[in-house]
């Protein structure tokens, strides 16, 4: 498993895009943003193995 602290996003990435719209990003997204994306990993997790996979799969983050 990951560290706790560990961040799930590539920043340059998530800055690009934001500066693209004329924007600046704070340094307190990364934390916010993997924070959803560990939930929504979980919730998918979870859904795989409800229906017996060790596979996490698209459908899962529906």
């Amino acid at each position: 498993m990951s560290e706790k602290n560990e961040v799930l996003v590539v920043m340059s990435k998530v800055k690009a895009y934001i500066k693209a719209s004329g924007m600046s990003t704070s340094a307190s997204v990364a934390e916010v943003l993997t924070n959803k994306v560990k939930a929504l990993c979980d919730s998918a997790v979870e859904s795989a193995k409800n229906s017996n996979r060790k596979t996490v799969m698209d459908r899962d983050f529906d």
